[in-house]
């Protein structure tokens, strides 16, 4: 009784596995595909506010105009955001999406003073109260890093095309 047990757990894990590898990264995907896409067309909809917070930008952002920000922002939101939807060139879509939310974090996110650690935890948060507010960004580079190590996934352009590249070239 008990190998049958552990044969049907051990199956059990094996398709739970072999499911990951298709849905796993599509999750992440998908969850970060709306959350960058809404942000990029609140962006490409809405008006610069940047120009306040210029001086918040981590370097080398911060040696470059609020416009230039605006629109690199904007564009990578969207742009990456689509791609990592298809899962097509995955990888450096999540990078330049970690750059985004690094930027993000340092200027909007991060609390503009604290002295202690515990006041520095209160930023995590999803309101702000004076203490900042990092932990939406945090969830999304916690999302994003996962798909620079592993990759998309099977069910991905990047899956695909890797597929045809390496059956054309053997």
């Amino acid at each position: 009784m008990s190998t049958s047990i552990s044969t049907a757990v051990k199956g059990l894990h094996l398709n739970l596995d072999r499911a990951g590898d298709w849905i796993a990264p599509l999750t992440l995907r998908i969850f970060l595909a709306w959350e960058f896409f809404e942000s990029g067309l609140e962006k490409f909809n809405g008006e610069n506010w940047f120009a306040d917070i210029q001086n918040r930008f981590p370097f080398p952002f911060d040696h470059l105009s609020a416009s230039l920000n605006w629109e690199m922002s904007m564009w990578a939101e969207l742009i990456c955001a689509l791609a990592l939807l298809v899962g097509l060139a995955t990888r450096f879509s999540a990078v330049s999406l970690i750059v985004v939310t690094i930027v993000a974090t340092a200027a909007v996110h991060w609390p503009s003073e604290w002295s202690s650690l515990s006041e520095l935890a209160q930023g995590y948060s999803i309101t702000n109260k004076g203490y900042g507010n990092f932990k939406l960004p945090l969830i999304y580079l916690a999302a994003l890093v996962p798909l620079v190590l592993s990759g998309p996934g099977k069910l991905s352009l990047d899956a695909l095309l890797s597929k045809l590249f390496w059956r054309r070239h053997q």
